[in-house]
């Protein structure tokens, strides 16, 4: 199937062409969704290989699921994020044996501009603060803030309230202002 307007195309849609047979389909879906998964695991994990295993996991997942995909009863990102998210909090929890301070600091290799310095001690900065937050807060909290998801949508993902969804928000909020507090002035954003 030639994808001349792939953009009009629905997720759904595409669900039901990869369960007939269509390869493009399942491209057009993976570069729809992929970088996003992604970029949810490594926030949650702190860690790149095992985000990109989440990543890879959660797309087979959903390749398995297509031939029994019912349109109309969630939407493909969301199911993603849902599963994405259950498989990070699978891997924190066997973690926890370990303990999380001995996962290794990811590298980043962005060049030393002193704009690209202070903008990565922020992202590390806000990164490992939260790490600090509880699994539930850090998840709404990154759903919310940073993949800018609806509370209705982040509520069917996390399978909970709409208000559950706000509280866990707002405290996780409060939890990294707290967290932050003293370290405003060295990240450059002292008042």
């Amino acid at each position: 199937m030639a994808f001349d307007a792939t953009n009009e195309i629905s997720d759904d849609a595409l669900m039901v062409l990869y369960a007939n047979g269509d390869e493009q389909a399942a491209h057009l879906l993976a570069s729809r969704h992929v970088s996003r998964v992604l970029a949810l695991a490594y926030r949650m994990l702190n860690d790149r290989t095992e985000a990109d295993d989440v990543a890879q996991d959660a797309m087979l997942r959903l390749w398995k699921i297509a031939p029994k995909w019912r349109q109309g009863e969630a939407k493909v990102s969301t199911w993603l994020y849902r599963v994405a998210s259950n498989l990070c909090t699978d891997r924190l929890r066997k973690r926890r044996g370990t303990g999380l301070d001995d996962v290794p600091e990811v590298e980043d290799d962005a060049p030393s501009v002193e704009a690209d310095i202070m903008a990565r001690d922020r992202a590390t900065a806000l990164r490992n603060a939260l790490q600090q937050l509880p699994e539930r807060q850090r998840l709404a909290v990154t759903l919310r803030h940073i993949e800018e998801l609806a509370n209705p949508e982040i509520a069917e993902i996390m399978g909970i309230s709409v208000e559950a969804v706000e509280s866990l928000t707002a405290r996780g909020k409060r939890g990294l202002a707290e967290i932050l507090s003293d370290q405003k002035s060295k990240i450059g954003l002292a008042t």
